[in-house]
């Protein structure tokens, strides 16, 4: 699209499809279009390319780092202003699974709502105003310990976010939970212990690393 904005008549041949792995050295594209066009765009679209790139390896080598396990990996909403739609098709591309794109997407209850709220049992309050304002989404409620995941399951919630516990905690959340909700791990994830998570048994995992971390791809 860049050099189509620049020379109507621009032709693209791609080398590769995406999500596809391209070795080092490959040839990702010919482009025919005019000098003036080329040397104007070629920066913009190496900005996308190599960005969208970085985002799709990053994002692969954690899809493969918990390929034992039928743990479904999540991106968040912790992307570039503008690009939204960019990086998470670069995640669908990578491997993952797009997460919400919006706050009306889903309803999540985060400890920020619950501060708002007054008395005891604020979760189970939020769900009941959630389900009844918003009958047609799916509820999930986030976490810090083994009691508040008891309580949003309780609750009615249809997913669990466990926010930044370890394995250990993580495992005795699960427990507790008993298949009665979706499960999701979140905070502090990382390459290096990613598949450790994983191994407990949790549904999900979100990463916003993959989008606010990745690293640009050399390319030239």
């Amino acid at each position: 699209q860049v050099f189509k904005q620049l020379d109507d008549k621009c032709t693209l041949q791609a080398s590769y499809e995406d999500g596809a792995i391209a070795p080092k050295g490959s040839r990702l594209m010919t482009i025919n279009a005019s000098t003036r066009a080329l040397l104007t765009g070629e920066r913009t679209a190496l900005n996308y390319l190599q960005r969208m790139s970085g985002i799709a390896t990053l994002c692969s080598r954690y899809v493969q780092a918990v390929s034992d396990f039928t743990t479904i990996l999540l991106d968040t909403r912790k992307t570039t202003p503008g690009w939204r739609l960019l990086e998470k098709y670069a995640v669908h591309c990578g491997g993952a699974r797009n997460h919400r794109r919006t706050l009306d997407d889903m309803v999540l209850i985060k400890d920020n709502h619950l501060a708002t709220m007054e008395g005891p049992r604020r979760i189970e309050q939020a769900v009941k105003r959630s389900r009844q304002e918003n009958p047609e989404l799916k509820i999930e409620v986030e976490a810090d310990t083994a009691i508040q995941a008891k309580q949003a399951v309780e609750a009615g919630a249809d997913i669990v976010l466990l926010d930044n516990m370890n394995p250990a905690e993580l495992e005795e959340a699960i427990q507790i939970i008993e298949g009665q909700a979706q499960t999701e791990a979140s905070g502090g994830i990382t390459i290096d212990n990613v598949h450790e998570i994983a191994s407990t048994g949790v549904h999900f995992i979100s990463i916003g690393a993959i989008t606010h971390s990745a690293q640009a791809v050399d390319l030239s």
